[in-house]
């Protein structure tokens, strides 16, 4: 199990690094003048210049990147271009919020999906046929227009949440879950669709298995076939799918976040983006590929304890 993990852990590593080169040089390479952009069309060329200088773009990308990757193993990205502020602390400080949305949307489509995919593989008839197209139906719908209905109708119309805004938790718990509820299910609706036609297809698959067969044949009750044996063989494509989305919804928390007024990375995204503050883009990239390491890991690991075949590829 050790070897399967650091096996992971060391494919990890070279993804961020792959990452991290990758993303430097195309950033610095298609910026232009930085200097000129930061100060303006109107500053002089002296202090274009010295801007340059004061912020090492006057040396070769290469000593650029060295000396970057040195202090970013230090845990060091730099400071912002516009409000010199440390990469690390501007995206530390919103990092939970965007965490706390996607991991909540998370848990609510793995539960959700799980329960509606046992059902319909179970079942069958229209149970299953209304869980197929509710499936498709969610996949189909953006996230961020099925947040604008949910403002509209569970906000502005009915007056249950706030339309905008975020409560810290060590603020208000109440206040926090009452600021969350609404963009975190504007971003399960599409996971719980992608997850629960997962569960359904793995449940029916395993279902036709010779020795789930002779599991019952041998009096197992239902219940212990299914939960037990059967869901745990189901869970491990299931698991892949819910990574996947985990995924996308760190993409999909960005409009989300736009669309309640959430200081979140989405916020930090959209205007380091827009103004074209490299080294906050940079430290973004670097973050959210670590985030996406950890939860492949995380996968893996439940993969190997499922299935201990896996732990050999």
């Amino acid at each position: 199990m050790l070897r399967y993990v650091l096996r992971r852990l060391g494919r990890g590593i070279v993804l961020v690094a792959v990452v991290a080169v990758t993303t430097f040089f195309l950033l610095y390479a298609g910026s232009g003048d930085i200097a000129r952009t930061i100060l303006g069309d109107a500053a002089t060329e002296e202090t274009v210049l010295r801007k340059q200088q004061e912020l090492g773009l006057d040396r070769p990308v290469s000593v650029q990147f060295g000396e970057w990757a040195l202090h970013a193993v230090q845990g060091d990205l730099g400071r912002s271009w516009f409000s010199g502020q440390p990469v690390v602390d501007a995206i530390g400080s919103r990092v939970a919020v965007t965490l706390a949305l996607v991991v909540g949307a998370t848990l609510v489509s793995a539960l959700v999906a799980v329960v509606l995919g046992v059902l319909a593989a179970r079942t069958g008839g229209w149970v299953d046929r209304v869980v197929q197209a509710g499936s498709v139906i969610g996949i189909a719908i953006p996230g961020f227009l099925l947040a604008i209905g949910l403002v509209f109708t569970f906000a502005v119309t009915l007056g249950w949440f706030r339309p905008t805004g975020y409560v810290e938790f060590a603020r208000s718990p109440g206040g926090w879950l009452a600021s969350i509820v609404l963009p975190v299910t504007a971003l399960a609706v599409s996971a719980i669709a992608g997850v629960a036609q997962q569960v359904r297809g793995s449940m029916l698959d395993v279902q036709r298995q010779d020795w789930v067969r002779t599991l019952r044949s041998r009096g197992l009750p239902e219940r212990r076939v299914v939960y037990l044996h059967v869901l745990r063989s189901a869970a491990g494509p299931a698991l892949s799918v819910l990574a996947v989305q985990f995924i996308a919804l760190i993409g999909g928390a960005v409009f989300v976040e736009q669309i309640f007024a959430i200081p979140g990375l989405g916020q930090v995204a959209v205007q380091a983006t827009g103004r074209g503050d490299i080294p906050l883009v940079l430290g973004l990239v670097i973050v959210v590929t670590v985030i996406v390491v950890v939860v492949n890991l995380v996968v893996d690991l439940l993969q190997g304890w499922l299935n201990p075949k896996v732990r050999r590829s």
